[in-house]
């Protein structure tokens, strides 16, 4: 039987998506509503601004330093992205996850998307690839037992901590 661990003050960043005023408008994605709203990336968690793509933290995390890659135009599949979305969306991976070493040291990174409500995904309108750290021994077994994940930094710390190690266009 699974115990709850009811933390009713998640509910206001649960509904708003981020922990900001955000509103997601009728007819737009949560990332659509991210780029356009006017707010400082330090609020949304937006970590990097590309031409077509950006990357953005998860606010849910399952570790430290778990990030998404972003089409900003609202595409359902891999085969939907134009040929500049899909090379800036690979290469912007590619930095994500020279940003996610550079920072946190892992041991290993996952790098997936899940394509559609039937894979998981969250937030199935709109293509994201998850870049995701991982460390050995850190299995995180709260959730396994108590339905819970601990995180050791802020959203706010990890933010920084990739802002400043995102590599700079042009260097490996």
């Amino acid at each position: 039987m699974v115990e709850r661990l009811w933390a009713g003050w998640r509910i206001p960043t649960a509904e708003a998506n981020v922990d900001t005023e955000l509103v997601v408008p009728q007819g737009k994605t949560l990332f659509e509503a991210l780029l356009d709203s006017g707010l400082p990336d330090a609020q949304t968690h937006i970590v990097w601004r590309g031409r077509l793509c950006f990357a953005v933290l998860n606010i849910y995390p399952y570790a430290r330093g778990h990030l998404m890659v972003v089409p900003n135009r609202p595409v359902t599949a891999l085969g939907d992205l134009t040929a500049d979305e899909h090379s800036e969306l690979w290469d912007a991976v590619r930095s994500a996850t020279l940003a996610v070493t550079a920072a946190y040291q892992p041991h290993g990174i996952n790098v997936g998307a899940n394509l559609g409500r039937g894979s998981g995904a969250g937030v199935p309108d709109h293509l994201h690839v998850h870049v995701v750290p991982r460390f050995r021994g850190d299995t995180n077994f709260m959730t396994s037992v108590a339905n819970v994940r601990v995180m050791p930094e802020t959203l706010s710390d990890t933010w920084h901590q990739i802002v400043a190690a995102w590599p700079v266009v042009g260097s490996p």
